[in-house]
């Protein structure tokens, strides 16, 4: 816990932070913070994290099997970027009081989450293609709007990811929009990864209003701005004059523009399936996670040498000083 949110309240603390929040001014590390405030943060920042590195592993898949050394050295720079930004994001929890080592503990130990849409299987190299299109999409959709989220280093990381992950949604439009101009079996190739991906990609912004229990208390206090159902409307109204530049149909029967609302009617996604996803019966969520602890046993040499090395830094930094 932080210095500043382990403090006694106070009616003075706790006014200052409700104005610094009515201002749309942002709480710093250093300010006080009701600890639902600090809570909320860790769980939706760890989530965040969590969701890029296991991110990675879909799309590493198709590094060395894509068609071309550009296509892998593209899709090496994203993964890596995905890297990056749980980095950021770690980093921003730490602010918090949190530790980032216990976090990943929580992760492994299956009691904290990351984004549902990572429980899917790639079946081909044109899911690497939607996946920049719909989930970095959807991402941008939900993400930039915490560029103004309420807790500072968390704003501060978002400004930079956002710009990455505009980056990724072009190079996967780009991706499929070479691909549909090629043979019709890749074609072919590209309609099935989009009837695959479309419903995951829209239950990425979690459950209906109603039936989400953080969104409420998120918003008032400007943690995020937009509800789960108006983060999707705007999701759907940006995809499609996209789909239909590329050529593709969104397999939604009731999708169609609504004149009255200025905005397209769409169906509902299955919530059960969600439910399920995210309770760790996806198709892949027992692969994501076998995969992500092997990965921190096996890297478990790199932490205690990175350790042992900024140690002995700092051991010389302190000699030096004394010298």
């Amino acid at each position: 816990m932080t210095e500043a949110a382990g403090r006694d309240a106070g009616p003075d603390l706790e006014s200052q932070f409700e104005a610094t929040i009515a201002r749309d001014q942002r709480i710093e590390p250093r300010d006080w913070m009701p600890e639902g405030y600090r809570k909320t943060l860790v769980r939706q920042i760890a989530q965040h994290a969590h969701s890029e590195i296991i991110g990675m592993q879909p799309e590493g898949e198709w590094i060395t099997k894509a068609p071309s050394l550009r296509r892998k050295a593209i899709l090496f720079a994203k993964v890596q970027d995905e890297a990056g930004h749980g980095l950021y994001l770690y980093s921003a929890a730490e602010t918090l009081g949190a530790d980032r080592a216990d976090l990943t503990e929580r992760l492994l130990e299956g009691r904290q989450k990351y984004s549902s849409i990572f429980n899917y299987p790639t079946l081909s190299y044109a899911d690497v293609g939607v996946i920049g299109w719909f989930v970095d999409g959807a991402a941008i959709c939900n993400q930039v709007p915490l560029c103004r989220s309420s807790y500072g280093p968390y704003a501060r990381a978002m400004v930079r990811i956002c710009k990455e992950e505009s980056f990724h949604q072009r190079q996967g439009y780009e991706l499929l929009m070479t691909m549909m101009r090629g043979t019709e079996a890749q074609r072919e190739m590209v309609q099935d990864a989009v009837n695959r991906w479309w419903w995951p990609s829209l239950m990425m912004f979690g459950p209906p209003d109603d039936d989400s229990p953080n969104s409420a208390q998120s918003m008032a206090w400007k943690i995020k701005r937009h509800s789960n159902d108006e983060l999707r409307r705007r999701f759907v109204d940006m995809t499609v004059p996209q789909a239909a530049k590329l050529g593709v149909t969104l397999p939604d029967p009731e999708l169609r523009w609504n004149e009255e609302r200025g905005h397209h009617d769409f169906g509902t996604p299955d919530f059960s399936e969600l439910k399920e996803v995210i309770t760790g019966n996806g198709p892949c969520n027992a692969q994501r996670m076998d995969r992500r602890r092997t990965a921190h046993e096996e890297g478990a040499w790199v932490r205690a040498a990175a350790s042992a090395h900024a140690a002995k830094q700092a051991a010389r930094a302190r000699e030096e000083a004394v010298a």
